[in-house]
């Protein structure tokens, strides 16, 4: 059975009735003067992991040294004495 509530009643107690219908999953019907102009249902249920850790298992893959510099050290401007006053 759906739940109806005015839109005077919604508007003081919004906070708690998308609690209740979250916590219920029984959609919501707000009215004003009798006729209904929203519904409120709760959102879809999703699938959570039980354990985020490992998430990323076999995700992602090692392409060359990742311990060297990426460049050579001779393309910093830093290094050159050119650059050095």
């Amino acid at each position: 059975m759906i739940d109806t509530v005015t839109i005077s009643k919604f508007k003081a107690t919004c906070l708690a009735l998308l609690d209740s219908v979250n916590k219920t999953g029984q959609p919501l019907i707000i009215t004003r003067r009798g006729v209904p102009i929203a519904q409120i249902v709760p959102p879809p249920v999703t699938k959570k992991n039980k354990n985020w850790l490992g998430s990323f298992r076999n995700s992602g893959s090692i392409k060359g040294d990742i311990v060297s510099p990426a460049t050579r050290l001779q393309e910093w401007e830093v290094l050159n004495d050119e650059t050095t006053p």
